[in-house]
């Protein structure tokens, strides 16, 4: 899938990071420029040369599958159970993104950092699956390889928005980043009028890592309602910037809306894992200074990040 037909289709740009990480000056410059343009534009992007390897993706992919296998009287006793913690195992249809429509055909599992860090502001409640023991140091080690990737695409992003390379990075210090694993099961009945896989919707926090397997079905909503295919493309990770991004640029980087259609057959699994950056809980989401002006002043009122994503998980669960 990684061809150039599908390329084409996508009508979303592929940045090699290592523009921006190891350029000269006139390639950085050109690297920021591009990740502009797909923001602004687009609000999704696929990243190469991103610097988190191939072989942790898999491992992180091959626990998840052994984790959805389990009986799902194992994965209940990890059940999600508040919006507060927002940790743990959340079955079928539990979810409903487009709150319209009927709860999404997809079950989840979200971990949280165990970061020294992390730790002095958000004591960590993940639930472990005792019946897999390489499933938690599996999923620590990759939080913490998405958490040091994401750190050097806010630098970039903040470079994007005329802002100091560390801005971004400072309203980002305690981890308050949620690892989701997600699984998409055959169907097993008809699906009800308006239900999907994972019902549109756009992300909550500031920017958004997504990996997914080769089945397909993402979907994202271009600037003229269209629907267009993200397909998955070999050796790049999918980026969405989310709806904190989109307040704090004054709508200058875009939350773009995204669905995960129904299969073609109803035998067929799908598995992603998302990466969702969120600011530190206390951050106030005000404009930044470069995305305001006489003739374009801010849009939105300022929001504490943490209040806002609360009132997001209530509307969806």
């Amino acid at each position: 899938m990684g061809d150039s037909t599908s390329l084409a289709l996508t009508n979303i740009p592929v940045v090699d990071f290592s523009g921006f990480l190891q350029g000269n000056s006139a390639i950085r410059q050109q690297t920021i420029q591009t990740i502009f343009q797909a923001c602004h534009q687009v609000g999704f992007l696929y990243l190469k040369n991103h610097g988190i390897p191939l072989k942790a993706i898999d491992q992180a992919f091959d626990q998840s599958r052994i984790f959805f296998d389990l009986p799902l009287t194992a994965k209940q006793q990890l059940a999600w159970s508040s919006e507060y913690t927002n940790l743990g195992y959340i079955g079928l249809e539990r979810e409903c993104l487009d709150e319209a429509k009927p709860g999404d055909l997809k079950e989840a599992f979200n971990i949280g950092s165990e970061s020294l860090t992390a730790a002095t502001v958000h004591p960590s409640t993940n639930l472990w699956p005792t019946e897999q023991p390489l499933f938690r140091q599996t999923m620590n080690d990759f939080f913490e390889l998405c958490s040091t990737a994401t750190e050097q695409i806010f630098r970039a992003f903040a470079c994007a928005l005329s802002m100091p390379a560390d801005y971004l990075v400072q309203h980002h210090q305690t981890q308050n980043y949620t690892l989701r694993l997600l699984h998409y099961p055959p169907l097993t009945a008809a699906p009800r009028a308006g239900q999907l896989r994972a019902g549109a919707h756009s992300d909550y926090g500031s920017l958004t890592l997504l990996f997914q397997d080769n089945v397909g079905g993402l979907e994202v909503q271009t600037a003229q309602g269209d629907w267009i295919a993200a397909p998955t493309i070999a050796n790049t990770v999918l980026i969405n910037t989310g709806d904190l991004m989109q307040q704090w640029s004054n709508n200058i980087f875009r939350s773009t809306k995204h669905r995960v259609k129904l299969p073609n057959s109803a035998q067929s699994n799908r598995y992603s894992i998302a990466f969702f950056c969120q600011p530190d809980a206390d951050a106030d989401i005000v404009c930044l200074p470069t995305c305001h002006s006489q003739q374009n002043p801010p849009k939105y009122a300022p929001v504490k990040s943490g209040d806002y994503l609360l009132s997001r998980l209530r509307a969806t669960y």
